[in-house]
């Protein structure tokens, strides 16, 4: 473990021995670290997982929730900073694939360390986006939206108390989803994997297929079956699929 890794903005699930390659897992909007909890030591024992803790949820649910695409990926770049002497691989989901993209453009322009590779999953590339509601007139639109995509707790928000903790940090992050919108896209110095549920309802195979524009080192797709939360019902195929991938043949 390189001096310095521990972090308020890391969930870490340490190896036995010193890592090969570290896999940093960024939540969708509204969805916390623990997201990625069966994923803790599900890669082998030289690969350290990474779950990025957002600020205004579980152990952080004291602050003030990030909102911005761009405040939120300058923040978890600098965390990350400490981490690169070991190889990194990057996943992000949903809000999550974006944040990924511009973390692999932050350590690749200006600290010469790009991941291995950038991993994303039920996201359009930049120059692919389109314009989204900034903000739900209501708390109960807002609440209706997370139950339409699924994959967070909705349970939660039937507890008023909760349902008051909760709400701040899923409105910052859809209204950060909101505020990044198409951009030209910087091509990546590392390889790129999308992924998509066949029936994703935001997001088409051909829309995570752009990707491939940005990706001149490389670049694959997986398509599984599901929707926007495909990778809670076919987690064993996913993680099995990203095991092969970091590999250490690869």
């Amino acid at each position: 473990m390189a001096l310095g890794t521990d972090s308020i903005w890391f969930r870490r699930y340490t190896t036995a021995v010193p890592p090969r390659i570290r896999l940093v897992c960024l939540p969708h909007a509204g969805g916390s670290a623990s997201f990625f909890h069966s994923w803790g030591h599900a890669f082998g024992a030289d690969v350290e997982v990474m779950a990025v803790r957002y600020p205004g949820r579980q152990e952080r649910i004291a602050e003030t929730p990030v909102t911005g695409m761009e405040r939120l990926a300058e923040a978890v770049t600098e965390a990350l900073l400490p981490c690169i002497d070991t190889p990194l691989a990057l996943f992000g989901h949903s809000m999550g694939g974006s944040l990924g993209y511009e973390i692999a453009l932050r350590l690749q322009e200006r600290h010469g360390a790009p991941p291995s590779v950038l991993m994303v999953s039920c996201r359009k590339a930049p120059h692919l986006l389109t314009a989204r509601t900034a903000a739900f007139s209501s708390d109960d639109e807002l609440v209706a939206e997370v139950q339409r995509l699924g994959g967070t707790d909705t349970s939660l928000l039937d507890d008023p108390d909760l349902r008051e903790l909760i709400l701040p940090a899923i409105r910052a992050d859809f209204g950060t989803v909101a505020g990044y919108t198409a951009r030209p896209g910087v091509p990546l110095d590392c390889p790129v994997v999308g992924y998509v549920g066949d029936s994703d309802p935001d997001v088409d195979v051909e829309e995570v297929r752009g990707w491939e524009g940005l990706a001149p080192k490389g670049f694959d797709l997986k398509v599984l079956p599901g929707g926007h939360f495909y990778l809670v019902d076919h987690r064993d195929e996913l993680i099995g699929d990203i095991r092969a991938r970091l590999a250490p043949e690869l």
